[in-house]
């Protein structure tokens, strides 16, 4: 299989989590939009190890999954925090946090 597949499904990925980011209302299914772009990019970083021969790639894959754990770990925090609050997780009600 060719390398070139595995750039392709990264970008087929990135734009599935891009649309899910713009387009769902819901702060969870956002999360989860932002999850699958961070690993479309593992999958690119990853990609581009392998067509060098390098492990640089895949340590920087291995620091975004860390970064990715910790973002979910804040990012449900404050979701499940505002829904005890308020009982809705629309990220229409961004302006909750002004107050």
């Amino acid at each position: 299989m060719s390398l070139s597949y595995y750039l392709i499904l990264a970008v087929v990925l990135f734009s599935i989590g891009a649309v899910i980011v713009l387009v769902r209302k819901s702060a969870v299914i956002s999360l989860m939009g932002v999850e699958l772009m961070l690993n479309s990019a593992n999958l690119v970083l990853v990609t581009f190890a392998r067509i060098h021969g390098d492990v640089s790639g895949e340590i920087m894959a291995f620091f975004v999954m860390v970064v990715a754990a910790a973002e979910v770990v804040v990012g449900l925090a404050i979701i499940v925090s505002i829904f005890k609050s308020r009982g809705t997780t629309s990220v229409d009600d961004v302006n909750l946090l002004k107050n």
